[in-house]
């Protein structure tokens, strides 16, 4: 009885193999194992993307700061909250 649970598992195994080689993914896995390790290359553009997403952040976050900054002098807060001046003066 087991033997012919493994044969039909076995059998049933095969298709779905077939399916997912051929689909996207598994080209892709294929691709990726014929390719083997990153190349010294990829590793610099890796390294230099990363010091560019880092430099693009540290400016966003300072044009964030100064844009608080300038809304606050342009709204008349000051940094709680509260009208510096009354409508008046």
């Amino acid at each position: 009885m087991t033997i012919w649970a493994v044969v039909a598992v076995l059998a049933l195994l095969i298709p779905i193999l077939a399916i997912v080689l051929d689909s996207q993914v598994g080209r892709a896995l294929a691709e990726r194992l014929q390719r083997g390790s990153p190349s010294e290359d990829t590793e610099r553009r890796l390294r230099e993307l990363e010091s560019e997403v880092r430099y693009l952040s540290e400016t966003v976050e300072s044009l964030r700061e100064e844009t608080e900054f300038v809304r606050s002098l342009v709204e008349g807060r000051d940094g709680e909250g509260r009208r510096r001046l009354d409508d008046g003066e």
